[in-house]
């Protein structure tokens, strides 16, 4: 099992509960951490697992595909960021069969609530998946 992940993707999207939002728009950050079986893509050093093209499946959670994901469904307008994290955890899980847990984190930037705020954030996490590496990163960047 490994973690991969993409941390800052950065979106100009249209989502928000009021009207207003949905027109101006706001700048979005993403965060997504997968856990995946990858000891297939480890052994084989191949993104693909199958030797024949109709036979070929993800052996690994490309993070490219995975900021595709994510984009096609920033494009999508959504009141609630509860449902835009929900559909994106979807997508990731729908799409690649080796997922075994995933976590996403979604900021708004500025949100428009009448006095200053860094950001607004709703997060998720599903399946197996073990964060604890979290504030070993936090301490290594202490030092």
């Amino acid at each position: 099992m490994a973690l991969i992940a993409l941390e800052g993707i950065r979106f100009y999207a249209y989502h928000g509960y009021y009207e207003e939002e949905r027109l101006i728009g706001n700048e979005f950050v993403l965060d997504v951490i997968v856990s995946a079986d990858v000891d297939v893509a480890a052994e084989k050093d191949e993104l693909y697992d199958g030797e024949e093209e109709d036979e070929k499946k993800p052996a690994t959670v490309n993070y490219e595909t995975i900021f595709l994901l994510c984009q096609t469904e920033m494009r999508k307008p959504a009141r609630l960021l509860e449902s835009l994290v929900d559909r994106i955890a979807g997508r990731i899980e729908d799409y690649f069969d080796n997922v075994e847990g995933l976590a996403i984190r979604l900021r708004k930037l500025h949100p428009p609530l009448g006095g200053r705020v860094d950001s607004a954030w709703v997060a998720t996490a599903r399946g197996n998946i073990d964060l604890s590496y979290l504030s070993l990163v936090k301490k290594l960047g202490k030092k």
